[in-house]
């Protein structure tokens, strides 16, 4: 890092006005009410001069967690990890807080530059935009901010800055193959509809489908679309691509909003269960349309996991100096036969008592 964890420490102390007293006043709150305090953004931080003195190695922290944007089931459930992740450290605050849309690129940036400003103890987030958010990273790390991705990183990644996402090439491989099965023998027309050009994870997920497909001669891509993570922008793009493609065969729906939206464009086609769908992670809506037919697979990450390793880490980091090491958060493939078992339940109900952190 740039800077020494007490030196950053020391120089947040001397720009936070009655730190050492909103400190205790927050310790004893937290130990009555189970060690974690989230806030929602839009809570003003104090700041001005303390006595310089630095806090302790175990004291309370401040993490800002940013997700690529609120409302969604899957950060809802990244949020859940993180405050389970802060509630087993003790006396950790999450502060969450995010843009309305992954379109908001701009909104990201100045998020982070803010928590930046007010001297957080440490950043998670997810990069909207892996190109734009770089040099926000780059702007905490030199302030002497540890910084841990989920999800989503930048390009380029600092080697001192963690990744704890899905293998999203390696899954998207699988996709095509999943595809490529149910569909069986005979030439297929099928679609793409993306998400987000730029973010990270669209990019990886579109270049390991493509990769996939090339393996199956007889699947033919005759339309790629993005949907800007907007369930009406998914449904509008497939309905296009199933005007112009009449024999549409399958479709490949790189996140949530965009599996909801083909979904939905499919079934006022009335093509439900006639045209595959293979679907990226797993919202309630896109269970039951696994469990009725409408969708033939899901490609379901570990978000739970995501938003726990980026706090857990960060906290050990910041009290034992722990390095910051990436991981790989994993996936499970679901489908009508698997989605009762054991796996598929640690993954779609998660829970603190039990998280599926392994």
């Amino acid at each position: 890092m740039a800077h020494s964890t007490a030196g950053r420490r020391r120089l947040g102390a001397r720009t936070r006005s009655g730190s050492l007293l909103a400190a205790a006043v927050a310790a004893a709150l937290l130990s009555a009410c189970g060690g974690v305090e989230v806030r929602d953004g839009g809570d003003d931080a104090s700041d001005g001069e303390g006595d310089g003195s630095a806090e302790s190695a175990s004291g309370p922290l401040e993490l800002a967690v940013v997700p690529k944007a609120v409302g969604h089931e899957f950060w809802n459930t990244v949020r859940a990890g993180a405050e389970c992740a802060a509630e087993q450290a003790g006396d950790v605050t999450v502060e969450w807080d995010g843009v309305t849309a992954e379109t908001d690129v701009e909104g990201q940036v100045n998020l982070i530059q803010n928590f930046v400003t007010r001297q957080v103890d440490g950043i998670v987030y997810a990069a909207t935009d892996s190109a734009a958010l770089a040099p926000a990273t780059d702007q905490a790390v030199g302030a002497g901010i540890p910084v841990a991705m989920i999800d989503s990183g930048t390009d380029p990644q600092p080697d001192d800055v963690p990744l704890y996402a899905t293998d999203n090439h390696a899954a998207a491989v699988e996709a095509a193959n999943l595809l490529a099965g149910e569909l069986g023998e005979g030439e297929h027309d099928v679609a793409l509809i993306e998400f987000q050009p730029g973010s990270q994870t669209n990019s990886e997920r579109v270049e390991g489908f493509s990769e996939g497909l090339a393996r199956h001669d007889n699947l033919n891509l005759v339309g790629q679309q993005p949907s800007h993570s907007d369930v009406n922008e998914a449904r509008r793009v497939t309905e296009d691509i199933l005007t112009a493609n009449p024999d549409l065969a399958g479709i490949f729906a790189a996140n949530e909003p965009s599996v909801l939206g083909a979904a939905q464009a499919v079934e006022a086609a009335g093509r439900s269960g006639e045209i595959v769908i293979i679907g990226w992670d797993a919202a309630p809506d896109e269970i039951a349309g696994l469990r009725d037919g409408q969708i033939s697979a899901l490609v379901v990450q570990n978000p739970f996991r995501m938003g726990y390793l980026g706090v857990e880490n960060m906290v050990a980091h910041l009290r034992d100096g722990t390095p910051l090491t990436s991981a790989d958060t994993g996936v499970t493939f679901l489908t009508r036969e698997n989605i009762d078992s054991d796996e598929a339940r640690a993954v779609l109900e998660p829970s603190c008592d039990n998280p599926p952190v392994e």
